[in-house]
């Protein structure tokens, strides 16, 4: 009974809280740096970022500003950049409009305009035809559905992908008559 009690009391197995105000400055600064760097090498952050998973782990704002001051400087940080690449690869792999990729990088603590500007490289024309894409792709999984279920989970995908309901509605009608389906009660839904 007293090993029960002894180790329900006892912290969790694995690692320990840690605290990075109990370092001195230096290995504080090392620490802080050691993170950022496992984070860059995995991937290209925002300084929003690294920003938010330093304090996070309970580093204070002075390490941080200095760290992310130097990681500017040595070009390893760069938001303008990492919002390029954001914009491309979530656009491109997953489907995503431009309002949903701003929405994405100020999350991620990129300044809102340099967030718009990045994502201005996709056109009108480019977020229609991915429109159109995730369309076709969700017409064919389907099945043997009704019209308006199809409209309505054909209108969920898009909604969820940021895409504004104007364009929703063209594409998913001209894309279910290109299909062969009767796109009367969207032609309705419009209206409205």
């Amino acid at each position: 009974m007293t090993d029960e009690v002894e180790e329900a009391s006892s912290p969790p197995r694995g690692r320990a809280k840690f605290d990075p105000m109990e370092l001195s400055p230096e290995e504080r600064r090392k620490k802080a740096k050691e993170i950022c760097f496992d984070l860059l090498a995995a991937r290209p952050r925002a300084q929003g970022e690294l920003r938010q998973t330093l304090r996070r782990k309970g580093f204070d704002d002075e390490t941080i500003e200095v760290l992310l001051g130097k990681l500017d400087k040595a070009g390893l940080v760069d938001d303008a950049a990492f919002a390029e690449l954001w914009v491309q690869a979530r656009h491109t792999h997953r489907g995503l409009s431009r309002t949903a990729i701003v929405a994405e990088l100020k999350r991620k603590g990129v300044d809102e305009e340099i967030a718009v500007a990045a994502a201005s490289e996709v056109d009108r024309e480019s977020e229609e035809q991915r429109a159109r894409e995730l369309v076709r792709k969700k017409l064919r999984s389907l099945g043997e559905v009704d019209e308006q279920t199809a409209i309505r989970r054909l209108l969920g995908v898009l909604g969820r992908k940021g895409y504004p309901q104007g364009l929703s509605y063209s594409v998913i009608r001209e894309e279910l008559g290109a299909f062969g389906a009767e796109s009367s009660l969207l032609d309705e839904a419009t209206a409205d």
